[in-house]
């Protein structure tokens, strides 16, 4: 594989192609981005894919495209919308910080030391970083676990499988606290300088701040769990009961005439009314009943009573019967369709089946009434596209 031969070649090529990189990118879920769609993007010229390939930019299978896992990688990590949460890289950093301690204790020669001190600074920046985007992305990766996974079982097991991931950003926090606080105190005595000490205060509020929201994640993650654990519950109660109903053994194998019987619902029952009546006696000797009697009274005096008109007969032609039959947009599940995938909204409404012919321009509607009605519950980025003429915003399920 061919390899770029310097930054400003590399910068010069995404540039260059940045219409096609971003449309790959906003379809990363997507395994159908084929190459027949991208040649529209790169002015139909081939080359400059091949240009991409050659350099591992991007990979080719089969007429299909996608990024290389290493853009695709470092694309989600500045944009801050990567989903797998990598802790063992804190880990490592936590040894790495470690072996220089041991290295800069042993130095005698004063250049070298500070090489070493410069390392340990720019990793514990970097610990402060990644552990708050690691505790983003657990926090994110839960909720869209429990809104979009549609089987019970792997929704419980995906939430036990992240609350074990919560532990060990919880155990990472206090390695790295019990680093800076109990075990090179030698080293912090020899080396700390303003920046150092800058820097320590800076983490230790961050791992806080981390400390904390790992607490909220925790109840929120029993939270799920129990609202998982009820439905689940609920759901195998009713499918039994409609078992036996179906086989019409519901009344000979459970005691649902005695469950029912002892109930005493009303919730169905007409809602009887009860006029509240004033006693005479109170309107005749109490001073404001009277008085209120005759606010009331002065809006009745200018008023007039019109005898109504009777309409004439209704035409035999209005009492036929007549059927039409229309197929309704229903905006609400579009949206709840829209949230159990992770396409973006534009392309989603593009491709989305009506059940019936709905043009670009309706389709085109139908987007920015979504982004009006349901703008709380969608992320809308500051991105921009273009499609027909058409310039939209590149909007996602949060």
């Amino acid at each position: 594989m061919i390899t770029f031969h310097d930054i400003k070649e590399l910068l010069t090529a995404l540039k260059r192609e940045e219409k096609l990189l971003a449309e790959m990118f906003s379809k990363r879920k997507s395994l159908d981005y084929k190459v027949s769609d991208a040649i529209e993007l790169v002015d139909y010229d081939e080359a400059r894919i091949e240009f991409l390939t050659g350099r591992g930019v991007i990979r080719e299978n089969a007429g299909f495209l996608e990024l290389d896992d290493q853009y695709l990688e470092f694309f989600e990590q500045v944009l801050d919308v990567n989903e797998e949460i990598n802790l063992s890289y804190i880990d490592e950093n936590i040894k790495s910080i470690k072996e220089h301690i041991d290295y800069f204790l042993n130095e005698t020669n004063e250049n070298r030391k500070y090489g070493y001190l410069k390392f340990i600074k720019k990793t514990f920046r970097k610990i402060g970083v990644v552990t708050l985007r690691s505790v983003v992305d657990l926090r994110r990766n839960i909720e869209n676990t429990f809104k979009n996974e549609p089987n019970y079982k792997n929704k419980q097991l995906k939430l036990e499988n992240l609350d074990g991931k919560r532990s060990l950003v919880l155990r990472l926090i206090g390695q790295t606290l019990s680093l800076l606080d109990e075990e090179e105190r030698t080293f912090f005595n020899r080396a700390l300088d303003e920046e150092l000490k800058r820097i320590i205060v800076e983490l230790k509020l961050q791992l806080r701040e981390a400390s904390h929201n790992l607490i909220e994640i925790e109840k929120q993650i029993i939270d799920y769990l129990n609202q998982i654990k009820h439905q689940g519950k609920f759901i195998e109660k009713l499918r039994k009961l409609k078992y036996l109903k179906d086989h019409f053994t519901i009344v000979a194998e459970t005691d649902i005439k005695s469950v029912l019987g002892r109930q005493n619902l009303v919730i169905f029952e007409p809602r009887t009314t009860e006029p509240l009546k004033l006693s005479l006696n109170l309107l005749r000797e109490n001073e404001q009943a009277f008085a209120s009697i005759k606010r009331i009274a002065k809006n009745y005096l200018n008023r007039k009573f019109f005898q109504p008109e009777l309409a004439d007969s209704i035409s035999d032609e209005y009492l036929e019967n007549a059927v039409e039959e229309e197929v309704m947009i229903n905006l609400e599940e579009v949206k709840n369709r829209f949230t159990a995938t992770g396409d973006q909204l534009f392309n989603f409404i593009m491709n989305y089946d009506f059940l019936k012919e709905v043009s670009f321009k309706e389709r085109v509607t139908l987007f920015c009434q979504l982004v009006s009605q349901y703008e709380q519950e969608l992320q809308i980025k500051e991105e921009f596209l273009t499609t027909k003429g058409v310039e939209y915003a590149i909007v996602y399920s949060k």
